[in-house]
Protein backbone atom coordinates (compact mmCIF):
# COMPACT_ATOMS: atom_id res chain seq x y z
CA UNK A 1 0.00 0.00 0.00
CA UNK A 2 2.84 2.39 -0.96
CA UNK A 3 0.92 4.67 -2.67
CA UNK A 4 -1.59 5.74 -0.12
CA UNK A 5 0.79 8.35 1.43
CA UNK A 6 -0.38 10.63 -1.56
CA UNK A 7 -3.43 10.60 -0.66
CA UNK A 8 -3.86 13.95 1.72
CA UNK A 9 -1.80 16.31 -0.42
CA UNK A 10 -3.58 19.12 -1.60
CA UNK A 11 -3.20 23.13 -2.21
CA UNK A 12 -5.00 25.31 -0.64
CA UNK A 13 -6.02 26.66 -4.26
CA UNK A 14 -5.84 25.34 -7.76
CA UNK A 15 -4.50 27.71 -10.08
CA UNK A 16 -5.98 28.01 -13.97
CA UNK A 17 -4.39 27.08 -17.07
CA UNK A 18 -4.79 27.26 -20.89
CA UNK A 19 -5.09 23.85 -21.66
CA UNK A 20 -2.16 22.15 -23.65
CA UNK A 21 -1.93 18.83 -25.11
CA UNK A 22 1.64 18.25 -24.19
CA UNK A 23 1.45 20.04 -20.62
CA UNK A 24 2.57 18.22 -17.58
CA UNK A 25 -0.37 17.06 -15.12
CA UNK A 26 1.75 17.84 -12.40
CA UNK A 27 3.49 20.83 -11.33
CA UNK A 28 7.11 19.69 -10.68
CA UNK A 29 10.70 21.08 -9.86
CA UNK A 30 12.45 18.60 -12.28
CA UNK A 31 11.57 15.92 -15.04
CA UNK A 32 8.68 13.26 -14.94
CA UNK A 33 9.86 9.49 -14.83
CA UNK A 34 6.73 8.10 -16.74
CA UNK A 35 6.01 4.91 -16.05
CA UNK A 36 5.34 2.13 -18.30
CA UNK A 37 2.37 -0.07 -18.07
CA UNK A 38 4.32 -2.92 -16.63
CA UNK A 39 5.59 -0.75 -13.90
CA UNK A 40 2.03 1.02 -13.34
CA UNK A 41 0.56 -2.55 -13.56
CA UNK A 42 3.13 -3.00 -10.34
CA UNK A 43 2.63 0.29 -8.29
CA UNK A 44 -1.15 -0.88 -8.30
CA UNK A 45 -0.48 -3.70 -7.24
CA UNK A 46 1.65 -2.69 -4.21
CA UNK A 47 -0.57 0.19 -3.71
CA UNK A 48 -3.57 -1.97 -3.07
CA UNK A 49 -2.16 -5.72 -1.45
CA UNK A 50 -1.11 -5.92 2.00
CA UNK A 51 -1.40 -6.96 5.36
CA UNK A 52 -5.04 -7.05 4.74
CA UNK A 53 -5.33 -9.90 2.66
CA UNK A 54 -4.06 -11.84 5.59
CA UNK A 55 -7.37 -11.66 7.01
CA UNK A 56 -9.19 -12.25 4.03
CA UNK A 57 -9.59 -16.29 4.83
CA UNK A 58 -11.08 -15.26 8.06
CA UNK A 59 -13.54 -13.61 6.45
CA UNK A 60 -14.23 -16.49 4.16
CA UNK A 61 -14.83 -18.52 7.42
CA UNK A 62 -17.44 -15.90 8.37
CA UNK A 63 -19.41 -15.38 5.24
CA UNK A 64 -18.76 -19.23 3.51
CA UNK A 65 -16.20 -19.14 0.81
CA UNK A 66 -19.15 -18.72 -2.02
CA UNK A 67 -20.71 -15.79 -0.60
CA UNK A 68 -16.88 -14.30 0.07
CA UNK A 69 -15.81 -15.34 -3.83
CA UNK A 70 -18.92 -13.24 -4.85
CA UNK A 71 -18.08 -10.16 -2.39
CA UNK A 72 -14.60 -9.96 -3.53
CA UNK A 73 -15.52 -10.05 -7.56
CA UNK A 74 -18.22 -7.32 -6.71
CA UNK A 75 -15.78 -4.94 -4.25
CA UNK A 76 -13.05 -5.39 -7.35
CA UNK A 77 -15.39 -4.49 -9.82
CA UNK A 78 -17.04 -1.65 -8.27
CA UNK A 79 -13.17 -0.31 -7.31
CA UNK A 80 -12.21 -0.46 -10.32
CA UNK A 81 -15.18 1.86 -11.41
CA UNK A 82 -14.45 4.30 -8.88
CA UNK A 83 -11.09 4.17 -9.93
CA UNK A 84 -12.09 4.99 -13.14
CA UNK A 85 -14.82 8.22 -11.93
CA UNK A 86 -11.94 9.84 -10.27
CA UNK A 87 -9.47 9.75 -13.51
CA UNK A 88 -12.66 10.95 -15.55
CA UNK A 89 -13.39 13.77 -13.43
CA UNK A 90 -10.18 15.31 -13.75
CA UNK A 91 -9.74 14.80 -16.65
CA UNK A 92 -13.09 16.90 -17.30
CA UNK A 93 -11.69 19.60 -14.87
CA UNK A 94 -8.52 20.15 -16.28
CA UNK A 95 -9.71 20.04 -19.95
CA UNK A 96 -13.12 22.42 -19.79
CA UNK A 97 -12.19 24.54 -17.23
CA UNK A 98 -7.99 24.66 -17.20
CA UNK A 99 -7.60 23.81 -13.72
CA UNK A 100 -3.95 22.87 -12.86
CA UNK A 101 -2.20 20.67 -10.88
CA UNK A 102 -4.89 18.19 -9.34
CA UNK A 103 -2.42 16.21 -7.97
CA UNK A 104 -4.38 14.15 -5.36
CA UNK A 105 -7.82 12.80 -4.26
CA UNK A 106 -7.87 16.18 -1.80
CA UNK A 107 -7.41 18.54 -4.93
CA UNK A 108 -9.85 16.85 -6.68
CA UNK A 109 -12.40 17.44 -3.96
CA UNK A 110 -11.31 20.88 -3.49
CA UNK A 111 -11.82 21.58 -7.23
CA UNK A 112 -15.25 19.98 -7.73
CA UNK A 113 -16.68 20.86 -4.29
CA UNK A 114 -14.43 23.61 -3.09
CA UNK A 115 -12.97 23.65 0.70
CA UNK A 116 -15.51 21.13 1.95
CA UNK A 117 -15.02 18.97 -0.19
CA UNK A 118 -11.19 18.95 0.54
CA UNK A 119 -12.04 18.65 4.12
CA UNK A 120 -14.46 15.69 3.23
CA UNK A 121 -11.22 14.05 1.58
CA UNK A 122 -8.69 14.87 3.91
CA UNK A 123 -11.08 13.30 7.12
CA UNK A 124 -11.47 10.03 5.39
CA UNK A 125 -7.84 9.83 4.51
CA UNK A 126 -7.08 10.96 7.95
CA UNK A 127 -9.51 8.00 9.15
CA UNK A 128 -8.54 5.30 6.91
CA UNK A 129 -4.65 6.12 7.10
CA UNK A 130 -4.82 5.79 11.11
CA UNK A 131 -7.15 3.10 10.91
CA UNK A 132 -4.50 0.97 9.07
CA UNK A 133 -2.07 1.80 11.65
CA UNK A 134 -4.18 0.62 14.31
CA UNK A 135 -4.67 -2.75 12.29
CA UNK A 136 -0.55 -2.85 11.79
CA UNK A 137 -0.75 -2.35 15.59
CA UNK A 138 -3.53 -4.95 16.72
CA UNK A 139 -1.39 -7.73 13.78
CA UNK A 140 1.86 -6.99 15.58
CA UNK A 141 0.79 -7.36 19.29
CA UNK A 142 -1.56 -10.46 18.40
CA UNK A 143 1.55 -12.48 16.15
CA UNK A 144 3.87 -11.46 18.99
CA UNK A 145 1.57 -13.22 21.83
CA UNK A 146 1.10 -16.35 19.55
CA UNK A 147 4.64 -16.64 19.10
CA UNK A 148 5.44 -15.66 22.86
CA UNK A 149 2.83 -15.89 24.86
CA UNK A 150 2.24 -12.75 27.08
CA UNK A 151 -0.15 -10.17 27.17
CA UNK A 152 -1.05 -8.68 23.98
CA UNK A 153 -1.21 -4.96 25.71
CA UNK A 154 2.27 -5.45 26.57
CA UNK A 155 3.75 -5.77 22.73
CA UNK A 156 1.86 -2.73 22.07
CA UNK A 157 2.94 -0.70 25.10
CA UNK A 158 6.76 -2.07 24.23
CA UNK A 159 6.22 -0.95 20.74
CA UNK A 160 4.89 2.88 21.75
CA UNK A 161 8.53 4.56 22.53
CA UNK A 162 9.76 3.55 19.38
CA UNK A 163 6.98 4.96 17.53
CA UNK A 164 7.50 7.66 19.27
CA UNK A 165 10.84 8.15 18.11
CA UNK A 166 10.24 6.91 14.56
CA UNK A 167 7.48 9.35 13.97
CA UNK A 168 9.30 12.33 14.78
CA UNK A 169 11.11 12.20 11.79
CA UNK A 170 10.59 15.24 9.44
CA UNK A 171 11.44 13.64 6.70
CA UNK A 172 10.94 9.67 5.82
CA UNK A 173 13.10 8.97 3.02
CA UNK A 174 15.40 7.05 4.90
CA UNK A 175 12.66 4.57 5.56
CA UNK A 176 11.58 4.81 2.14
CA UNK A 177 14.02 1.49 1.27
CA UNK A 178 11.91 -0.48 3.31
CA UNK A 179 8.60 0.00 1.22
CA UNK A 180 10.63 -2.92 -0.54
CA UNK A 181 11.46 -5.36 2.14
CA UNK A 182 7.68 -5.05 3.12
CA UNK A 183 6.72 -5.95 -0.69
CA UNK A 184 8.83 -8.87 -0.43
CA UNK A 185 7.65 -9.91 2.94
CA UNK A 186 3.81 -9.70 2.01
CA UNK A 187 4.69 -12.34 -1.05
CA UNK A 188 6.48 -14.66 0.81
CA UNK A 189 3.93 -14.56 3.89
CA UNK A 190 0.93 -15.42 0.84
CA UNK A 191 2.93 -17.73 -0.68
CA UNK A 192 3.75 -19.67 2.86
CA UNK A 193 0.43 -20.01 3.45
CA UNK A 194 -0.54 -21.26 -0.06
CA UNK A 195 1.80 -23.72 -0.03
CA UNK A 196 0.81 -24.70 4.21
CA UNK A 197 -2.98 -24.53 2.44
CA UNK A 198 -1.93 -27.53 0.07
CA UNK A 199 -0.37 -29.25 2.65
CA UNK A 200 -2.81 -29.30 5.03
CA UNK A 201 -4.78 -30.49 2.32
CA UNK A 202 -8.08 -28.90 1.15
CA UNK A 203 -11.41 -30.04 2.98
CA UNK A 204 -13.76 -31.56 1.36
CA UNK A 205 -15.92 -28.15 -0.33
CA UNK A 206 -19.07 -30.16 1.31
CA UNK A 207 -17.98 -29.44 4.63
CA UNK A 208 -17.58 -25.59 4.54
CA UNK A 209 -20.06 -23.71 4.53
CA UNK A 210 -20.73 -21.80 1.39
CA UNK A 211 -23.22 -19.09 2.64
CA UNK A 212 -23.99 -17.66 5.90
CA UNK A 213 -26.35 -15.06 7.38
CA UNK A 214 -26.70 -11.20 6.36
CA UNK A 215 -24.76 -9.80 8.96
CA UNK A 216 -21.75 -12.51 8.73
CA UNK A 217 -22.01 -11.14 4.47
CA UNK A 218 -21.94 -7.10 5.38
CA UNK A 219 -18.92 -8.34 7.80
CA UNK A 220 -17.66 -9.42 4.77
CA UNK A 221 -17.91 -6.65 2.70
CA UNK A 222 -16.13 -4.05 5.14
CA UNK A 223 -13.12 -6.78 4.99
CA UNK A 224 -13.30 -6.83 0.99
CA UNK A 225 -13.23 -3.08 0.72
CA UNK A 226 -10.52 -2.75 3.09
CA UNK A 227 -8.54 -4.79 1.43
CA UNK A 228 -9.47 -3.12 -1.62
CA UNK A 229 -8.65 0.50 -0.32
CA UNK A 230 -6.32 2.02 -2.39
CA UNK A 231 -8.00 5.11 -4.08
CA UNK A 232 -5.36 7.75 -2.99
CA UNK A 233 -2.99 6.03 -5.06
CA UNK A 234 -5.03 6.59 -8.54
CA UNK A 235 -4.60 10.34 -9.50
CA UNK A 236 -0.87 10.34 -8.87
CA UNK A 237 -0.57 6.57 -10.70
CA UNK A 238 -2.26 8.16 -13.67
CA UNK A 239 -0.03 11.62 -13.86
CA UNK A 240 2.85 9.20 -13.75
CA UNK A 241 1.80 6.78 -16.91
CA UNK A 242 3.62 7.18 -20.11
CA UNK A 243 0.47 5.73 -21.87
CA UNK A 244 -2.56 7.36 -20.48
CA UNK A 245 -4.93 5.90 -22.98
CA UNK A 246 -4.09 2.54 -21.72
CA UNK A 247 -3.88 3.82 -17.94
CA UNK A 248 -7.60 2.12 -17.99
CA UNK A 249 -7.14 -1.45 -19.36
CA UNK A 250 -3.44 -1.12 -17.23
CA UNK A 251 -5.65 -0.52 -13.80
CA UNK A 252 -8.21 -3.14 -14.92
CA UNK A 253 -5.66 -5.78 -15.43
CA UNK A 254 -4.32 -5.50 -12.26
CA UNK A 255 -7.73 -5.34 -10.67
CA UNK A 256 -8.51 -8.56 -12.45
CA UNK A 257 -5.51 -10.38 -10.79
CA UNK A 258 -5.48 -8.73 -7.62
CA UNK A 259 -9.15 -10.00 -7.36
CA UNK A 260 -7.95 -13.71 -8.26
CA UNK A 261 -5.60 -13.75 -6.11
CA UNK A 262 -7.57 -13.02 -3.30
CA UNK A 263 -9.75 -15.29 -3.92
CA UNK A 264 -7.63 -17.83 -4.04
CA UNK A 265 -6.26 -16.69 -1.14
CA UNK A 266 -9.24 -16.70 0.83
CA UNK A 267 -11.39 -19.63 -0.07
CA UNK A 268 -7.67 -22.10 0.38
CA UNK A 269 -6.73 -20.51 3.51
CA UNK A 270 -10.52 -21.50 4.66
CA UNK A 271 -10.43 -24.59 3.09
CA UNK A 272 -7.37 -25.84 4.87
CA UNK A 273 -8.27 -24.97 8.17
CA UNK A 274 -11.76 -24.93 8.05
CA UNK A 275 -13.64 -23.86 11.53
CA UNK A 276 -10.01 -23.32 13.10
CA UNK A 277 -9.29 -20.34 10.82
CA UNK A 278 -8.22 -17.65 12.95
CA UNK A 279 -8.38 -13.86 12.63
CA UNK A 280 -4.61 -13.95 10.96
CA UNK A 281 -3.91 -16.62 8.82
CA UNK A 282 -0.28 -16.57 9.03
CA UNK A 283 -1.14 -17.59 13.16
CA UNK A 284 -2.50 -21.11 11.81
CA UNK A 285 1.10 -21.82 10.12
CA UNK A 286 2.91 -24.99 11.75
CA UNK A 287 5.50 -23.81 14.17
CA UNK A 288 8.39 -24.49 11.83
CA UNK A 289 11.45 -22.01 11.18
CA UNK A 290 10.38 -20.43 7.98
CA UNK A 291 6.24 -20.02 9.42
CA UNK A 292 7.78 -17.98 12.61
CA UNK A 293 10.92 -15.82 10.26
CA UNK A 294 7.76 -14.86 8.17
CA UNK A 295 5.91 -13.75 11.16
CA UNK A 296 8.25 -12.28 12.85
CA UNK A 297 9.08 -10.19 9.15
CA UNK A 298 5.16 -9.19 9.04
CA UNK A 299 6.12 -7.57 12.27
CA UNK A 300 9.47 -6.10 11.34
CA UNK A 301 7.30 -4.80 8.05
CA UNK A 302 4.52 -3.31 9.93
CA UNK A 303 6.84 -1.72 12.57
CA UNK A 304 8.51 0.06 10.33
CA UNK A 305 5.71 1.23 7.68
CA UNK A 306 3.61 2.75 10.48
CA UNK A 307 5.21 5.93 10.28
CA UNK A 308 5.04 5.82 6.28
CA UNK A 309 1.65 5.44 6.52
CA UNK A 310 0.88 7.97 9.11
CA UNK A 311 2.64 10.87 7.12
CA UNK A 312 -0.83 12.12 5.60
CA UNK A 313 -2.30 12.41 8.95
CA UNK A 314 0.33 14.72 10.00
CA UNK A 315 -0.16 16.63 7.11
CA UNK A 316 -4.01 17.19 7.48
CA UNK A 317 -3.37 17.90 11.05
CA UNK A 318 -0.66 19.93 11.35
CA UNK A 319 -1.93 22.29 8.18
CA UNK A 320 -5.15 22.43 10.27
CA UNK A 321 -3.88 22.73 13.96
CA UNK A 322 -0.45 24.35 13.57
CA UNK A 323 -0.30 26.45 9.94
CA UNK A 324 1.62 23.69 8.30
CA UNK A 325 4.17 23.99 11.10
CA UNK A 326 6.07 20.47 12.22
CA UNK A 327 4.76 19.90 15.56
CA UNK A 328 6.32 16.79 17.49
CA UNK A 329 3.77 16.87 20.50
CA UNK A 330 1.12 16.44 18.09
CA UNK A 331 2.61 13.86 16.46
CA UNK A 332 3.14 12.21 19.88
CA UNK A 333 -0.48 12.51 20.83
CA UNK A 334 -1.87 11.04 17.29
CA UNK A 335 0.59 8.01 17.79
CA UNK A 336 -0.33 7.66 21.35
CA UNK A 337 -4.59 8.05 20.47
CA UNK A 338 -3.79 5.01 17.61
CA UNK A 339 -2.23 3.26 20.28
CA UNK A 340 -4.81 3.07 23.00
CA UNK A 341 -7.61 1.80 19.89
CA UNK A 342 -5.61 -0.93 19.64
CA UNK A 343 -5.54 -1.44 22.99
CA UNK A 344 -9.17 -1.87 22.79
CA UNK A 345 -9.72 -4.32 20.04
CA UNK A 346 -8.91 -7.48 19.86
CA UNK A 347 -9.65 -8.79 16.96
CA UNK A 348 -7.63 -8.27 13.77
CA UNK A 349 -9.93 -8.90 10.91
CA UNK A 350 -13.21 -7.60 12.85
CA UNK A 351 -11.13 -4.28 12.96
CA UNK A 352 -10.46 -4.56 9.63
CA UNK A 353 -14.55 -4.60 8.81
CA UNK A 354 -15.03 -1.95 11.05
CA UNK A 355 -12.01 0.21 8.77
CA UNK A 356 -13.71 -0.88 5.60
CA UNK A 357 -16.97 -0.51 6.34
CA UNK A 358 -17.26 3.39 8.14
CA UNK A 359 -14.54 5.07 6.54
CA UNK A 360 -13.60 3.17 3.05
CA UNK A 361 -16.82 2.64 1.79
CA UNK A 362 -16.88 6.49 2.17
CA UNK A 363 -13.32 7.12 0.48
CA UNK A 364 -14.03 4.55 -2.24
CA UNK A 365 -17.25 4.60 -3.51
CA UNK A 366 -19.13 7.66 -2.08
CA UNK A 367 -16.88 10.70 -3.13
CA UNK A 368 -15.79 9.40 -5.86
CA UNK A 369 -19.46 8.93 -7.47
CA UNK A 370 -20.35 12.07 -5.90
CA UNK A 371 -17.44 14.11 -7.36
CA UNK A 372 -18.16 12.68 -10.60
CA UNK A 373 -22.21 13.16 -10.53
CA UNK A 374 -21.66 16.48 -9.58
CA UNK A 375 -19.06 17.84 -12.63
CA UNK A 376 -20.95 15.30 -15.49
CA UNK A 377 -24.35 16.24 -14.07
CA UNK A 378 -25.29 18.44 -16.85
CA UNK A 379 -24.32 15.89 -19.74
CA UNK A 380 -26.10 12.56 -17.92
CA UNK A 381 -28.29 10.66 -19.14
CA UNK A 382 -30.52 9.32 -16.70
CA UNK A 383 -28.90 6.20 -16.50
CA UNK A 384 -25.74 7.58 -15.71
CA UNK A 385 -27.34 9.59 -12.71
CA UNK A 386 -28.94 6.22 -11.85
CA UNK A 387 -25.56 4.47 -11.42
CA UNK A 388 -24.01 7.16 -9.67
CA UNK A 389 -26.51 7.37 -7.35
CA UNK A 390 -26.68 3.81 -6.25
CA UNK A 391 -22.95 3.79 -5.96
CA UNK A 392 -23.87 6.69 -3.41
CA UNK A 393 -26.75 5.13 -1.70
CA UNK A 394 -25.34 1.83 -1.78
CA UNK A 395 -22.20 3.03 -0.14
CA UNK A 396 -24.03 4.83 2.60
CA UNK A 397 -25.76 1.96 3.39
CA UNK A 398 -22.97 -0.16 3.47
CA UNK A 399 -21.40 2.66 5.39
CA UNK A 400 -24.49 2.34 8.31
CA UNK A 401 -24.71 -1.26 8.17
CA UNK A 402 -21.41 -2.67 8.54
CA UNK A 403 -20.14 -0.37 10.70
CA UNK A 404 -23.12 -1.14 13.30
CA UNK A 405 -22.35 -5.01 12.10
CA UNK A 406 -18.52 -4.85 12.84
CA UNK A 407 -18.79 -2.51 16.16
CA UNK A 408 -20.68 -5.73 17.38
CA UNK A 409 -18.37 -8.43 16.46
CA UNK A 410 -15.43 -6.10 18.38
CA UNK A 411 -17.94 -6.09 21.12
CA UNK A 412 -18.41 -10.00 21.26
CA UNK A 413 -14.73 -10.46 20.87
CA UNK A 414 -13.93 -8.54 23.77
CA UNK A 415 -16.42 -10.58 25.93
CA UNK A 416 -14.50 -13.17 24.73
Amino acid sequence: MGFKNEASSSSNSLPRTAHSESAPLLNTHGPITLSSQPKTFANVFIAIVGAGVLGLPYAFKRTGWAAGTVIILTIGVLTYHCMMLLVRTRRRLERDIGLAQIASFGDLGLAVAGPTGRLAVDAMIVLSQAGFCIGYLIFISNTLAHLFPNRKSLYILAVLPFQLALNSIRSLTLLAPLSIFANIVDIVAMGTVLREDVVAGARCWFDLKAFCGPSEILYGFGVAVFSFEGMGMVLPLESEAADKGQFGRTIGLSMVVISFIYVAFGALGYAAFGAETRDIITTNLSGGAVAVAVQVGLCINLFFTFPVMMNPVYEVVERLACGKRYCVWLRWAVVAAVSLVALLVPNFTDFLSLVGSSVCCVLGFVLPASFHLRVFWSEMGWLGVAVDGAIILSGVILAASGTYTSVMAIFCSAQL
